[in-house]
């Protein structure tokens, strides 16, 4: 006699039979179409929120290119400023021209 190796675990055939196979049946549709539609749900939900994440890190790396791109040029503009000073050195000091600031 041959002994079935999954009936320990439960895995066996139990098929309702009479007036409530149908009705299990049943059941068992409208669990799976719900469980489906939750899950389509869910998976909008999440795909929504990755939108939104995406979103958020593109404007922020867009803010702050323009944060970056401005502080190069502020630097490269106080580095090329016009009241260029000269020092000549006059005996044992150095002399300085160009040293007055504009607007006080």
């Amino acid at each position: 006699m041959t002994q079935d190796r999954f009936a320990a675990f439960g895995f066996q055939t139990r098929r309702p039979h009479g007036l409530l196979a149908p009705l299990v049946w049943v059941g068992g549709l409208i669990a799976a179409i719900a469980a489906l539609t939750v899950g389509a749900i869910l998976a909008v939900f999440t795909a929504a929120a990755v939108a939104v994440i995406a979103l958020f890190a593109s404007v922020l790396v867009f803010l702050t290119g323009l944060a970056v791109r401005a502080r190069r040029r502020a630097t490269a503009r106080a580095r090329r400023a016009d009241d260029v000073i000269e020092a000549r050195k006059v005996g044992d000091t150095w002399v300085t021209y160009g040293w007055e600031q504009h607007g006080r």
